[in-house]
Formats: C-alpha cells, structure tokens, sequence
C-alpha cells in the first residue's frame, strides 16, 4: 500500500504539474507545446521513480528513523528521479521537454511525499507511544555502551521498544547497579537461554565487550537458533572472539540512532515480505466474502449434528512465542481436550505433538472437514487480524513449544501459516524433526514463488483429501 500510494502520488504530480504549466501558470509562461510526448515522459518516471526511492531506502522501518532521516531520503528520490528522467530523455533526443514542469513536478513531489509520509510517520508514532505494536527488547550488559542505548531507548519511546531488563554479562565481577533509571539488573549472562525460551523476546542487544565475556560464542548462536533477532553494538570485537554465524546473516543497522551489527535468521527482503502481507489480506478479505455461504452452511451442519459451539478456538504460540486464539470449526464432541489424557498411549506421532488415526472424538462431519482440510478455513479470520499468513510454520500449542529443543523454537521467528512445506510433503506420515527441519528450511529458503508453490500443491492436497 505504501509503494502503490507513492506511485500514485508521482503520477498525481506530474498531472497537476502538467495542467499547471499549460494553462494556469504565470502570463507567458503558460502553455506547453505538443512536442515531445508528454505520455512518454511519464512512463519513464513511473518506470524511474521505484528504484530511487528503493535507492534512497523508502521502505525502512520508520520504527528506526527520525522524521529528518525520511526528509532527506525524499529528497535524494525526487532528485534522482529528475535527474534520471533528464539523462533517459537526452538520449532519446527528446530535447522539447519544459524544465518548469520537471521543476513543478519535482516540487509538488517532494511535497506530497513529505505530508503523506509525516501522516504516517507520527500516526505509528502515536500508536507506539500508547503500547501498541512494540517489540520486546532484552539489553546484554550494564556499562557505559548499555547505558547509552538504554537511554537512547528511552528517549524515542514513540518507537515502541520496551526494555524487558539488563543481564550482567561478566561473572567474575557482577553488579546490581542498574544502568540507567527504569531499566533492572535482572540477572547474569547465564540465565539468558531461561529468559528467552519463558520470556517473549523479539530483539538482544549485546552492549558489552564481547573479547571478555565468557562462552560469548554460544550465548549468540543460542539466541540465533531461537531465530531471535541480535544487535551488536559495534566494539568491533567480532572478529576478536571469531563468530561465525551457522544461519543468520550480518548486516550492520541503526538501531535507536546509534550503529549495530544485527545478526538476523529472517529473510532480509522487505519488498517481497510486503508484497507476502499484501496477498494475505487480499486473499482472505476476498476468500472470507466468497466463501461465506460455505461459512455459514457447515455452521448449521456442525451445530444440528452435535453438541457444542460451531467453532473451536485454542490457544496458540504465533511470532517470537506471542499466543493467540487460532479459530478452526469444531471437527470433534465438544469435551475433546479433557478426553486427550485417555489417549496419550495410543499417539502416533513422536515428539511433543499429538494426533492418532481414526481418533474416536472425531464426529462424522468432522471427519469429511479433515480429509478435505475445510476446518482450517476459519483461520482466514486469523489472517485478517495479523496473526497468520497464508503460508508459514504451523502456529504450536503452548505446551508443545516448551518442550522444543532450542533449535526447533526458531520456527517461531516467522509468522504462522494455515499450510507450510510439511503440509504438502507427507505431513499425515512425517516424523517431528523432519517436520521442524522442513519449516526451518522454508524459514531460509523463502521466497514469493516458493509460497505460490506451496499454495499450489495445498489446493491439491485439499482435492486429494488427504488430511487427518
């Protein structure tokens, strides 16, 4: 939406600017002549105008920017794409075009660009203050650089990041003495893997010297198995202790106006991953609107064949741990959780999850919502409120995630999905560290196309009724 408003608004300008030099502006400066084609000019900024505005870094978190930093962004796009349309014009001869209305367009761009992104900017601003949309943030260290960053933090709290605590990362000569007012002393280094396996924790900031700190090697790649996004604030002690990250890549980013090296599991292509959140809402807007008579038939089926509510809601475990209600109609009688204890032995899965054939809680329109796997259709729901995507790791039960291996939590550094990879490679006969494996690697192999394939062979799956 971002990206289309800013292509509408070039075009808007150009329009405007165009209507303005031919027949309003000053007398005698008005008009424009019919050569070149003024169509042709604008079909080249609009080709032009998408890459410098990526160039300039449009598209970076405004979380992380001041209002300053995007003004200047605007302004290298706007002067790039005047100079860009001026150079493509030159060599196609194109000689007869007004340098007044490249310069009203220029200025009408700049300006709409800057009110529009200002809407935008402070309106988060504003929401972020109030405690919506913020990201969980686990400081490691007590010093000098932790105090900076802490203060940093605490200066931009518009940017919505909330400080969880500060861990003391030497052994041999601990404090209690908190960095900055506000922010406690919650532990030592050693209890970090605790805090993040119990603890929502989207970011760690290490802001200490690495060379001193003891076991540093396995403390980052545990955060990294988790999939937990790492800032290093740089000391520029990476090389000293030789860390080679396994998954992650490292990129250095600022972060609260200070200079990080970040060491991130998650895809780094917010284009695509926009693009990713786009298709969601538009599909499942759209799937909710055409399949609501469907909806509302299997709602009357369900409620006339057995006791209990039309839907199932149960609690699950969604990005970085954060749990929510994941919405399915009820395929079993409606005491079927407290059932579950009598089942235990006759599991057939291994690891932390479970699920039998021919499960006898099942009712008869639950099973025909199985094999066809209709019941995930509710979570379309999900999607609309922003806590699943189309394509994703299966959001897990609580109880399931606390008996993960560390490597298997970092499946949880990407939104869930109502199908994944598992899905639709064997998922009624695969064992559970195949199915881990299977998330992990679309985790670091996506792609836009890789959802589409996997959309494409759920649709098959679902008319092969293969589901359980």
């Amino acid at each position: 939406m971002h990206r289309s408003l800013d292509l509408l608004l070039v075009v808007f300008s150009f329009i405007v600017a165009y209507e303005l030099k031919r027949n309003f502006f000053l007398p005698g400066r008005e008009g424009l002549s019919t050569e070149p084609n003024y169509y042709l000019v604008l079909l080249v900024i609009v080709l032009l105008a998408p890459f410098f505005f990526r160039l300039a870094g449009f598209y970076q978190s405004y979380r992380t920017q001041t209002f300053y930093q995007i003004g200047l962004r605007i302004g290298k796009a706007v002067f790039g794409i005047l100079a860009g349309t001026i150079v493509v014009l030159y060599l196609q001869h194109a000689h007869g075009v007004s340098r007044l209305l490249l310069i009203l367009f220029g200025v009408l761009l700049a300006g709409l660009l800057l009110l529009t992104k200002s809407l935008l900017y402070y309106t988060l601003r504003h929401y972020r203050a109030l405690d919506y949309n913020t990201r969980n943030v686990l400081i490691i260290g007590t010093g000098l650089r932790a105090r900076r960053m802490i203060q940093s933090l605490q200066r931009q709290k518009s940017m919505g990041y909330r400080i969880i605590g500060c861990l003391d990362p030497y052994e041999h000569k601990t404090t209690s003495t908190p960095p900055a007012e506000g922010v406690k002393v919650i532990g030592q280094l050693n209890t970090l893997p605790t805090l993040l396996l119990d603890q929502v924790i989207d970011e760690v900031i290490f802001a200490a010297d690495l060379g001193d700190i003891d076991y540093i090697n396995e403390y980052i790649l545990f955060a990294e198995e988790l999939g937990i996004n790492i800032h290093i604030v740089p000391d520029f002690q990476l090389e000293k202790i030789m860390y080679r990250p396994e998954t992650a890549t490292v990129f250095m980013q600022e972060f609260a106006g200070l200079p990080t090296i970040a060491i991130s599991t998650i895809p780094q292509r917010p284009g695509e991953l926009l693009v990713k959140s786009c298709m969601d809402y538009l599909i499942a807007g759209c799937g909710l609107v055409i399949l609501s008579p469907l909806f509302l038939a299997f709602i009357l089926i369900i409620k006339t064949t057995s006791r209990g509510p039309a839907f199932f809601t149960q609690e699950r475990c969604g990005l970085y741990g954060r749990t929510f209600k994941v919405i399915k109609f009820r395929t079993m009688v409606d005491n079927a959780e407290d059932l579950q204890d009598n089942l235990l032995k006759a599991n057939e899965v291994d690891g932390p999850v479970f699920k039998i054939n021919n499960d006898p809680r099942i009712t008869r329109i639950g099973k025909f919502l199985r094999k066809t796997s209709l019941d995930e259709l509710p979570q379309l729901i999900n999607i609309m409120t922003g806590h699943m995507s189309l394509v994703g790791p299966r959001p897990p039960i609580p109880a399931e995630v606390q008996k993960y291996q560390p490597w298997q939590r970092r499946r949880l550094s990407m939104k869930p999905g109502i199908t994944c990879i598992w899905q639709v490679n064997g998922r009624n006969s695969i064992d559970f560290d195949n199915w881990m494996r299977l998330d992990l690697e679309y985790i670091d192999n996506w792609s836009l196309l890789l959802d589409i394939k996997i959309l494409t062979k759920t649709v098959k799956e679902v008319l092969s009724c293969n589901g359980q």
